[in-house]
C-alpha cells in the first residue's frame, strides 16, 4: 500500500481515475479557498459528491445527496468554522500518515489515511486505479473524521452506505 507523502503528485495522479484526479484537485482548491493549510476529509467528500457521478449515485436519492451538500456548504459559515486552521486527525484504527510527513504533503492525517485506505481497497478489488467509490468507502469507514461527521449530521447511515458502495462496486 503506497504511503501518501512518499508518492509524488504525478505518481498519485497516475494511480487515480480521471474523475478522482478532478476530485482531488477540487478538494485542494476548496482547502485553499477556505484558508486551510491541508486537504481534509470534508474537502474530499464535498468534491466527491459534487464531481463524481458514480459516488453521487450511491446516496439514497437526490434528497440525501442534497442534505450532504447542504452541510458541506455550511462548513465555511456554520459549524465548520471550528475546523478552520486546525489539523484533522483520525481517532479510528485506520492506518494514518501522521505528523510532519502528512502536513508537508498538504493532507490532514485523516485525509491521508482515507486515501491510503482507498488505495488498499482498490488493490483488494484488483483495480488498477483508485475510484471515487474507493475513497468514499474509506472516508465513511473512519467514524472520527470530518466527512463521517457530515454524513451523520445529514442522516446518512454509514453501514447502509457501505452496503450500497459494495453493491455498486460489483456492478461496475
Amino acid at each position: 500500500m503506497p504511503r501518501l507523502p512518499a508518492v509524488r503528485r504525478a505518481e498519485l495522479e497516475d494511480a487515480l481515475t480521471v474523475e478522482l484526479v478532478t476530485v482531488v484537485t477540487g478538494a485542494r482548491r476548496r482547502a485553499l479557498r477556505d484558508g486551510d493549510r491541508q486537504i481534509d476529509t470534508a474537502h474530499l467528500l464535498h468534491s466527491l459528491v459534487e464531481g463524481d457521478p458514480e459516488t453521487a449515485a450511491v446516496f439514497e436519492g437526490s434528497h440525501q445527496q442534497a442534505r450532504v451538500l447542504g452541510y458541506l456548504v455550511q462548513r465555511s459559515i456554520g459549524y465548520g468554522l471550528r475546523w478552520q486552521r486546525s489539523v484533522e486527525d483520525t481517532g479510528s484504527d485506520l492506518p494514518a500518515v501522521r505528523g510532519e510527513e502528512s502536513a508537508a504533503a498538504g493532507w490532514s492525517p485523516a485525509a491521508a489515511a482515507a486515501l491510503a485506505g482507498a488505495f488498499e481497497r482498490a488493490a483488494l478489488r484488483g483495480g488498477r486505479r483508485v475510484r471515487g467509490l474507493d475513497l468514499l468507502a474509506a472516508l465513511a469507514a473512519d467514524p472520527g473524521n470530518r466527512a463521517a461527521e457530515v454524513l451523520r449530521r445529514a442522516g446518512v447511515d454509514r453501514q447502509d452506505l457501505a452496503l450500497r458502495i459494495g453493491e455498486l462496486s460489483q456492478q461496475v
